[in-house]
């Protein structure tokens, strides 16, 4: 068992969320004194007799007997992430990916509808038509969201809206509780993918969101080295995903990467510090150049969504986009390619800085249905020095078309 985690201790949340990171849900007595939680790489544990057994079977959840339910060291990245969210219990899977889709599936049954909020992760997004085939569940995206068009796309079915705030790819931000609000008052669930802020800036939680998701490949570990996932919410609704989407589909996280995202999670807040610091120099650089039409970036002043962002988050991370007055493919390849320092690539959030752009040329009709522009650019600011990545785009955005 960790020592208790004593709330008194701290007079800000700031302390309260550093203490989590670095100590919290850990016990060196546990362990011999070691300073770092040991990897618990046993497939399963063993009992003293048959009658102790048979006692931890009724309560798998909570007793260590096999890797595919509870792991020490599993557990304590998921008692971390459960304080960080001020959720009541967690459950770590092998991706975001698996965590999103189980959190889905725990809270619908075939023939409900599920309403996408926002620019939402493309992938999932493709559960919807998985689940749209295999159990005719429907599915309807709001791309441009007010609280009229949401209320207006409830059907008597609808049983889970899911949003991203920021959005996806165009980091617009949602009111998180005028959309809890509306989903309380018709009986609805609430999924939110807190990857973007992590629970240093955004705890949706405690905005009346019912279950939080997280890729943890991202700020969470921070190094590029793992997948990881993440499901938070309270008792009831974490035991339901427990005894079904968690040990039936077999997503546990692997004890190696539960520690990796363990020492990830130590250095978070310095890290995410680094990354808002930059993010914000290289957003402000990039709202002044002249082959920028727009910036998006809910921390820079010029946002329309500032406002908001000062109400509902404490911070910003370094991932943001934005346009090219000349969205062509050819400036967005010829801009891409002659970035040195950023690298071209998938994911976000950790110590390399990388950009993307969602158009190949090809998808025009798609970027429009998602309310993408064709010359939008997403990057995300790594922990090098901000100056230093100022000039690698000041010389990429040079003499385009």
């Amino acid at each position: 068992m960790t020592k208790e985690f004593k709330m008194n201790k701290f007079q800000s949340e700031i302390e309260k969320d550093s203490y989590i990171c670095t100590h919290y849900g850990e016990n060196p007595e546990d362990y011999h004194g070691a300073v770092v939680p040991p990897i618990y790489e046993s497939s399963l544990h063993v009992f003293k007799n048959y009658e102790t057994f048979l006692e931890a079977q009724k309560d798998e959840q909570n007793n260590y007997l096999y890797w595919r339910g509870t792991n020490p060291t599993v557990e304590i990245a998921e008692r971390k992430l459960a304080a960080l969210e001020r959720g009541d219990s967690c459950k770590c899977f092998t991706s975001g990916m698996a965590a999103i889709s189980a959190a889905i599936l725990t809270l619908i049954r075939s023939g409900d509808h599920i309403l996408t909020v926002g620019n939402v992760y493309g992938t999932s997004l493709k559960i919807m038509d998985y689940l749209k085939r295999k159990w005719e569940v429907e599915h309807t995206a709001i791309v441009e969201p007010s609280m009229e068009k949401i209320e207006a796309a409830i059907q008597i079915n609808t049983k889970v809206i899911l949003l991203e705030s920021p959005t996806t790819m165009t980091f617009k931000l949602i009111n998180i509780q005028e959309v809890v609000s509306l989903a309380k008052k018709h009986g609805i669930k609430t999924i939110m993918d807190n990857t973007w802020a992590t629970p240093l800036f955004q705890k949706p939680l405690l905005m009346g969101i019912d279950v939080v998701v997280h890729s943890a490949a991202k700020y969470l570990s921070g190094h590029s080295d793992i997948l990881a996932g993440a499901v938070i919410s309270d008792q009831n609704t974490i035991r339901q995903l427990f005894d079904n989407e968690f040990t039936l589909f077999g997503g546990a996280l692997a004890p190696h990467e539960a520690w990796l995202l363990i020492r990830g999670l130590r250095t978070l807040p310095i890290r995410m510090g680094q990354h808002q610091e930059s993010g914000l120099k290289v957003s402000e650089f990039l709202s002044k150049h002249p082959a920028v039409k727009k910036v998006n970036h809910p921390g820079l002043s010029t946002s329309k969504d500032f406002q908001l962002g000062k109400e509902q988050l404490t911070g910003y991370t370094g991932t943001f986009s934005f346009e090219l007055k000349n969205g062509s493919f050819e400036n967005i390849q010829k801009c891409l390619n002659r970035l040195e320092i950023f690298q071209i690539g998938y994911s976000f959030g950790s110590y390399e800085s990388l950009v993307l752009s969602e158009n190949n040329g090809k998808n025009m009709d798609k970027l429009q249905i998602h309310g993408i522009d064709p010359g939008l650019i997403r990057l995300s600011i790594g922990l090098e020095s901000a100056e230093l990545l100022i000039q690698d785009l000041e010389q990429a955005l040079a003499e385009l078309d």
